[in-house]
């Protein structure tokens, strides 16, 4: 009686068990789809209107031969260099020419250092998306430039060089921004063009959008759409001092009024008069409140519409507005305190009100105009163009010296014998030394700068003339930092002579082509995989079916939260994963198969089936892992993409096979399976002797 008490509570509590795991994979599928497959969920919850938050939208990182662009492969010369230095010398020129990269604004730019066999240096710089290929090389080949500065008195101004590079940048941003806005003239869906093209890091996520703003927010916004029609985009590109823009106009409506919601809010215009006190906020006269309410008075006895602006001039303690008449332009409630509100926003137009008081003084208001406020849902494409600031930044008040990275011999790191802190040691040729002794003998008690690439570094202050060719750079750094400044120094001191050796254009199209056919094929290999499953394995090859696509979501979803880049051989990878999570529901079948034919009970040989095929799915499984371990970590970008991609593939498929298809079969009732068991296995029983 006990035994099938305990039996019982036992099979409950599996039974529970079971249904959690259920509950928190189908949790787990629906969390990976929003973020796979988010941008499918955004368009039915807009298509059907329903009652659902959009969610954030992931790309997927498309590598190189997916997305178009240019393989630069280059051969790092180092004969010149000492063989220890070697390796920190090619790992700055690395950061020189990925920094140059990003400034020439290229997506997701992957610069990478491979050594081959024969002690040779290779830098592989993967451009996605580039169109002018022969700056990108230009610029690429530029020498490093170290140059030390002492602060100077004028502003620097651009030299030709830099006016060039600033007029070539713009003008290819202008063709970009023209080429965006033909594309949405022509009828292109404004909100996937702002997350392709728009550099506006604060909008593009989500379609540009700038929400509701009025004419108070940004006034100049509201001048370019405030004559277009819902749906309406600005004919031609907006010039701002940093970026060209092109605007769509959503929709436009009166804006609620926050202190009445029957009402709809509204602005005035309007002027005053103010004759402060002594106590009063901001107030400079000496008036007391008494003689202040006698001027505001006769001021009263004398206004009218048509002097009311001179009267403002001579009389108005407001030094903001008496100038201008004591105008006020345009404003709403919430922008003046409550007295000068409740009285100017209750008084009719081309009225002026009685004295007013508020805590500044003494006010007289004239109403000149009141109209709605009217809001605006626009979307915005901005393409940021490159200004003097960008390329002088902060060398503004720095002055140039003579001394370079030319006459810099070594940098290295060192610590500091009484505070064990780290430091970056400089070491001169003989003109370098001379002029660092010069540099510091003029600049005691101001600061030297150390500049790369046009990038502050380092600008310690100068506590005494160093001789001896030698100095020290110290500053609140640990060691990874000081040595990451020794590198960029050895970098600029000794730059690598670096030549291009091959280079490898994709088109866009044929990026997008290879997308599709990959995208094809994994659609086509799945359904047959599934087709396969399903006709020979019956029930148990439907679930692992949906096991199947729930390891793909998930899968998938992996990519864009770990940044994956996917390439063809990355998603070749994610392919064979799949064929590897089929092979492990082929084994726990086929056991499962061979348990039921031996005459074991189905609760039985379920337990025997997947218990007797972990042991050759975990093996085989663990050695495919350590493959893909010794692929990313030895080889190059190409084979890591499918290595990447693998390894995450087989860590979920042994998941996906092991819990959710067991748990989807355990949750089937096992006397309903007894009495079907044509679904399971079509093999007869071994007959017991």
């Amino acid at each position: 009686m006990a035994k099938r008490v305990a039996n019982k509570i036992f099979d409950l509590s599996s039974s529970n068990k079971h249904k959690w795991i259920f509950i928190i994979v189908i949790l787990v599928t629906i969390g990976a789809f929003l973020i796979s497959g988010g941008s499918y969920y955004n368009r039915l919850v807009k298509k059907y209107d329903l009652p659902l938050p959009e969610v954030k939208e992931m790309p997927f990182r498309l590598g190189l031969d997916l997305l178009g662009g240019t393989q630069l492969v280059y051969h790092a010369d180092v004969s010149a260099i000492g063989a220890n230095d070697r390796d920190s010398a090619v790992n700055g020129t690395r950061d020189v020419i990925e920094r140059r990269v990003n400034a020439f604004g290229i997506s997701e730019p992957n610069v990478q250092v491979n050594k081959t066999t024969t002690g040779d240096y290779r830098v592989l710089v993967e451009l996605a998306g580039i169109k002018d290929v022969n700056e990108a090389i230009k610029m690429i080949g530029e020498t490093p430039l170290l140059e030390f500065k002492e602060e100077g008195t004028g502003d620097r101004v651009l030299t030709e060089q830099e006016k060039k590079k600033m007029d070539d940048y713009n003008k290819q941003a202008e063709s970009k921004a023209q080429e965006v806005l033909g594309k949405v003239l022509s009828g292109g869906d404004f909100a996937a063009l702002a997350k392709e093209f728009s550099e506006d890091k604060n909008t593009k996520d989500n379609g540009g959008d700038l929400g509701w703003i009025t004419a108070s927010d940004n006034s100049d916004i509201i001048n370019y759409v405030k004559d277009l029609k819902a749906g309406q985009v600005t004919p031609d590109l907006i010039r701002e001092s940093n970026s060209l823009q092109i605007l769509k106009l959503e929709d436009a409506r009166g804006k609620a009024n926050p202190f009445n919601e029957n009402e709809k809010d509204k602005e005035v215009k309007a002027s005053h008069i103010l004759i402060c006190y002594q106590g009063a906020e901001g107030c400079q006269n000496d008036l007391t409140k008494e003689a202040a309410l006698d001027k505001i008075k006769k001021l009263k006895g004398q206004a009218s519409v048509m002097n009311f602006a001179d009267l403002a001039k001579k009389n108005s303690d407001d030094v903001g507005s008496a100038a201008a008449g004591g105008d006020l332009g345009w404003f709403n409630r919430s922008a003046m305190v409550k007295e000068f509100s409740d009285t100017v926003f209750n008084q009719k137009v081309g009225t002026i009100s009685d004295v007013v008081e508020t805590k500044f003084g003494y006010h007289i208001i004239y109403k000149q105009a009141e109209r709605n406020i009217t809001e605006y849902h626009i979307r915005r494409i901005a393409i940021g163009l490159m200004t003097e600031q960008d390329i002088i930044g902060d060398q503004k008040n720095w002055k140039n010296t003579e001394l370079t990275g030319k006459n810099l011999e070594r940098s290295s790191v060192q610590f500091n014998p009484n505070s064990g802190q780290p430091e970056v040691a400089l070491e001169f040729d003989g003109d370098g030394a001379k002029m660092f002794e010069d540099i510091t003998g003029r600049n005691i008690g101001k600061q030297v700068a150390i500049f790369l690439d046009g990038n502050i570094i380092s600008s310690p202050v100068v506590n005494d003339k160093i001789t001896g060719g030698k100095a020290v750079i110290s500053g609140s750094f640990n060691v990874n930092e000081a040595k990451e400044l020794a590198a960029r120094l050895n970098a600029g001191a000794l730059p690598i002579p670096i030549t291009l050796i091959n280079q490898q254009t994709i088109g866009a199209s044929l990026g997008r082509d290879s997308l599709l056919a990959s995208l094809k094929a994994g659609a086509i290999g799945f359904l047959l995989v599934v087709l396969f499953m399903i006709l020979f394995y019956r029930l148990p090859g439907l679930l692992a079916s949906f096991s199947l696509l729930v390891y793909s979501l998930i899968v998938l979803s992996l990519f864009k939260i770990f940044n994956v880049t996917l390439t063809l051989s990355g998603m070749a990878g994610f392919i064979i994963s799949i064929g590897m999570a089929v092979d492990a529901n082929v084994l726990i079948f086929a056991r499962l198969r061979e348990e039921i034919k031996k005459g074991k009970p189905l609760s039985m040989a379920l337990e025997e089936g997947f218990g007797r095929a972990w042991p050759s799915i975990r093996d085989s499984n663990f050695f495919t892992i350590m493959t893909c371990l010794i692929l990313i970590t030895f080889s190059t970008s190409v084979v890591k993409g499918f290595a990447i991609t693998l390894l995450i593939g087989i860590i979920v498929s042994m998941l996906s096979a092991i819990l959710i298809t067991r748990n989807f079969l355990n949750l089937i009732p096992t006397v309903w399976l007894e009495r079907k068991a044509w679904l399971i296995s079509g093999g007869k029983k071994e007959e017991n002797n």
